[in-house]
């Protein structure tokens, strides 16, 4: 694999506006979160903005950024436009799309999401961790994947996912899974998806990755240990801080 790491970053946050440039510690949020990125050690870090500040910030930092339509209707979408202007001789045959408000990464999760693409019939590859908090199980905001893991499955194990939905999901006894959006795309699996029209589930859920399962694409999750936090609050902003402070 030749893996391209694409962060899309936009302004427009409804929860958190402007949340990209947001300071953490004296730096951007999306410079914090290029820096996990880099850390990865995987290939290149490609940020796909939706305004002209989130380049300027990225290359004041010393990485790379280009401008993307204002109007794409999601970072996949944002991400796709990006490394087809940055790479059309397509060196680079798999895309991981990190989202913009991890600033606390851990690099490694990174790696094991490139780990799901060793199975060449896999055109998706994402993460999920355990949850063991009872009252996420029900919490709408907390995406669940359902996938065939045993319910003592280490950290490292993949399986197949086959559903995501905002409800507990599968019924019964055992182990439920909390899905992080992290995802590695084969290249040609991402100019798929993002042709590919929303889909009833997907509109239904609010869930994007079900579009690609409706479409038979296949995609596969990765167990990890750990949720990085999203930034999605005035309230999340201020815990980061709080983590990434010097010390």
């Amino acid at each position: 694999m030749t893996p391209l790491i694409a962060i899309p970053a936009r302004m427009a946050s409804t929860r958190l506006p402007g949340k990209p440039l947001a300071d953490i510690a004296g730096e951007p949020m999306i410079v914090h979160v290029w820096r996990r990125a880099c850390e990865a050690n995987v290939g290149p870090v490609l940020v796909a903005a939706g305004e002209a500040a989130i380049v300027d910030a990225i290359r004041a930092a010393g990485g790379e950024a280009v401008l993307t339509d204002a109007e794409l209707p999601s970072g996949s979408d944002r991400i796709h436009q990006a490394v087809e202007r940055i790479d059309p001789d397509r060196r680079h045959d798999v895309v991981v799309n990190l989202q913009g408000d991890l600033p606390t990464l851990d690099p490694r999760a990174i790696r094991s999401v490139l780990d799901t693409l060793r199975d060449e019939d896999v055109d998706i590859g994402t993460l999920a961790v355990r949850i063991t908090d009872d009252a996420e199980r029900s919490r709408a905001d907390v995406v669940k994947v359902a996938a065939g893991f045993a319910d003592a499955a280490p950290a490292g194990t993949i399986a197949r996912a086959l559903a995501f939905s905002r409800l507990p999901i599968p019924w019964g006894e055992g182990a439920h899974y909390h899905h992080i959006g992290i995802y590695a795309y084969r290249r040609a699996a991402l100019a798929r998806f993002v042709a590919l029209p929303p889909s009833p589930l997907e509109q239904r859920e609010k869930l994007e990755q079900l579009r690609a399962l409706e479409a038979g694409m296949r995609i596969d999750v990765a167990l990890v240990d750990t949720i990085p936090l999203g930034v999605d609050t005035p309230a999340d902003l201020e815990r980061a801080r709080r983590l990434l402070a010097p010390h």
